[in-house]
């Protein structure tokens, strides 16, 4: 995740990790730095994550950090912050003819061509300039991983283990638009869909982990993501409670109910060793929901920054999504060649995160950014007018 802020032409598209939008309070009156700030911790979390441990515990031929991080959350918890722009922005046409099915498409227009490039990218990193020794993607691997079929299939391998989160945003984005547009989108109809997608994981949660591998069943609940539609949750809750459309106990019972899920789906059931949870990372994940809700309700923490720190917030924001697809293999394959030539851990981490912004820049540079307002520009010249809906009726 993670949805993932740059200054855009059009606001309403945030991702995981990315900061397409510089975000509006929850009344829509003003942009803050409080959710660049927050998307660029998350950004680093997910980045120190891969670098310290995920890297040397997947090829063991990188030298162990001197300092890990072996915590899962700052994807999870860019999951969370897209969740909560979905439900800010999908709204923002109200009910404008079009505005919903220009917001879908203004949300895949972001996603996907940078994934695609990001996606073929990694492949030609692990196939070309990977050491020996290391899983060597083929066309039927690269294939599958551009259709994202990876939860589908096992036997299919990730070429960067961050994209789990794209097809769970994709799925996000879809419900989101249909919703918006049914009674299911507000109300009763809204809290009930809340209240499921947190209790029905939950309640199906001990036959998945103690099935064998390769069932059907297994494919089916990872493919469709349900293992973490408890972030989702807990992102509209936020939303909901900044706009006084949720009342504090029943927003801190489902945030509750999202954080017990959390731990629930994170946990490793084991029929030797028994159960483990990451209590840590259960910890960091209700902390940083905290952190979202005080930015959501409370002032502007760009008010108490130095200018120039500001600066360097908003600008990691606005090419985060760039960063998260591109910093995780790429990053491994950098720190094994500089190994080679005789660098430490530690500096390997910080050349990892370093090749991560650069690259991230340069794909939001020249695809992420030009693209979707390519894609936009077509949309506005095609599908609307062809619905007979001006450009700027349909802006969302």
């Amino acid at each position: 995740m993670t949805d993932i802020v740059q200054r855009p032409a059009s606001p309403a598209t945030h991702v995981p990790g990315t900061a397409t939008e510089r975000p509006r309070t929850a009344g829509g009156s003003s942009r803050r730095v409080s959710w660049d700030v927050l998307r660029c911790v998350f950004v680093l979390l997910v980045m120190l994550y891969h670098s310290t441990f995920i890297g040397p515990l997947v090829y063991h031929d990188i030298l162990p950090k001197n300092y890990t991080f072996p915590h899962q959350v700052g994807a999870s918890l860019l999951l969370v912050l897209s969740a909560y722009f979905v439900a800010a922005t999908v709204r923002r046409g109200g009910a404008r003819r079009g505005a919903t099915a220009r917001w879908w498409w203004g949300k895949l227009a972001r996603l996907l061509p940078a994934f695609f490039v990001a996606t073929v990218n990694a492949w030609l990193f692990l196939r070309y300039l990977a050491p020996d020794g290391w899983y060597l993607p083929g066309k039927r691997d690269l294939l599958a991983n551009l259709v994202m079929l990876w939860h589908w299939d096992p036997s299919w391998g990730f070429v960067d283990g961050s994209y789990w989160t794209i097809p769970l945003q994709l799925m996000a984005f879809c419900l989101a638009a249909v919703m918006w547009r049914s009674p299911l989108g507000r109300g009763l109809g809204l809290r009930a869909v809340l209240w499921l997608a947190v209790l029905m994981p939950a309640a199906q949660w001990y036959y998945r982990a103690t099935l064998p591998a390769g069932n059907a069943y297994g494919y089916v609940v990872d493919g469709l993501g349900i293992f973490r539609w408890h972030l989702f949750v807990a992102g509209v809750a936020v939303w909901m409670y900044a706009t006084g459309r949720l009342r504090l106990p029943h927003f801190l019972a489902l945030v509750v109910a999202a954080v017990a899920e959390h731990a629930l789906q994170s946990s490793i059931l084991d029929p030797t060793t028994g159960w483990a949870t990451d209590w840590t990372a259960v910890a960091l994940i209700a902390v940083g929901i905290a952190a979202m809700t005080l930015a959501a309700v409370g002032p502007d923490w760009g008010a108490r920054l130095p200018r120039p720190v500001v600066r360097a917030v908003t600008w990691l924001a606005g090419i985060s999504y760039g960063v998260f697809l591109t910093h995780q293999t790429v990053g491994y394959v950098v720190m094994r060649r500089a190994q080679d030539l005789g660098v430490g851990p530690t500096l390997q981490t910080g050349l990892m995160i370093v090749t991560g912004v650069i690259c991230g820049w340069l794909l939001t540079t020249l695809v992420e950014r030009p693209v979707h307002h390519r894609l936009m520009a077509w949309w506005d010249t095609g599908p609307a007018r062809y619905g007979r809906i001006g450009v700027s009726d349909s802006r969302s």
